[in-house]
């Protein structure tokens, strides 16, 4: 997990590379502005460690339930932690009445407690000798949570939080055996944070393609949900149209839980607001989905990601 350039399918190091004295950290600026950007991205180093932790955890989570059994580490217990405080935050900050439907404006506030506070919760999760690095990851956290100026939300913002999750790997907070609590864990409990803050603060799906893209807010957990299905002996693409196996699986996979979420907020035939879910539903092995979805994540929403 911490060699986060590896490739999918590769088995990575026992433990994570140690962080010497001598690296530097440094507060995150964008540096993709124009599409010739995107090629020096595409060549990074930064890409490759980005990349290669999304499939490995693609990897690990293969024919895996989310009920299983794994290690939860102390760092992990502290991620919990966090994500709870900013669950907390949200009750304390109720939607103010307003004109507009969308956008409620104390998501801004809300959001302002977690700017001037995003260091300090990324410390208390960092080895003691790490802490040198909190306002550099501690960006990736603030961008995860979606814009404070557009009260929106979307696919670039949940690579910021993968993001996040890859540099604490990088400095060695996270481990290798820390793989399917990251995904399992962490990740579904952002899921959750991230459903929460759209709910209860009415958030626009930022850069949505409407009816053309595969979901408003996420991605990832649409990959590692499909090859948490490869192998199953009974669950097919087609059954992700059925309430029933939705309503009866969605606990154990990533997949359907978000499909579940789909069907609560919003109406109307699968096929016309859901219609690129609903063309998996066609494909005939959850191998080709997760590969399918892999190139998608490549060629449209890592662009997103800004380094």
């Amino acid at each position: 997990m911490a060699e986060t350039d590896q490739p999918s399918g590769s088995t990575p190091e026992d433990e994570a590379p140690e962080v010497t004295a001598s690296v530097t950290f440094m507060v995150p600026k964008k540096e993709i502005s124009m599409v010739p950007d995107m090629g020096k991205w595409k060549r990074s180093q930064a890409y490759a460690d980005y990349m290669g932790f999304i499939l490995t955890l693609n990897e690990g989570v293969k024919g895996k339930k989310l009920t299983c059994e794994y290690k939860v580490s102390e760092t992990v217990e502290k991620l919990l932690d966090l994500l709870g405080t900013l669950d907390q935050w949200i009750n304390e900050t109720p939607p103010v009445n307003q004109p507009s439907r969308f956008g409620n404006k104390a998501y801004r506030t809300w959001y302002a407690k977690l700017d001037q506070e995003a260091e300090s919760l990324v410390s208390a999760v960092l080895p003691a000798d790490k802490c040198a690095a909190a306002p550099e990851i501690a960006v990736y956290l603030k961008e995860s949570v979606g814009n404070p100026t557009r009260i929106d939300y979307g696919t670039g913002h949940e690579a910021a939080f993968a993001a996040f999750l890859c540099c604490l790997c990088k400095v060695g907070a996270l481990r290798v055996d820390d793989q399917l609590a990251i995904a399992f864990k962490v990740f579904d409990r952002y899921l959750l944070l991230m459903r929460k803050l759209q709910r209860t603060y009415r958030m626009e799906p930022a850069g949505s393609q409407g009816v053309w893209g595969l979901d408003d807010f996420q991605f990832l957990p649409f990959i590692w949900g499909s090859a948490q299905f490869i192998d199953h002996p009974t669950i097919e693409p087609r059954h992700l149209l059925e309430e029933r196996v939705v309503n009866e699986h969605h606990p154990d996979y990533m997949f359907l839980d978000c499909i579940k979420f789909i069907n609560e907020m919003k109406t109307g035939p699968f096929a016309e607001h859901s219609n690129q879910l609903w063309n998996i539903s066609a494909v005939p092995s959850w191998s080709k989905v997760n590969q399918g979805l892999i190139r998608m994540y490549k060629a449209e929403i890592s662009p997103k990601l800004k380094a």
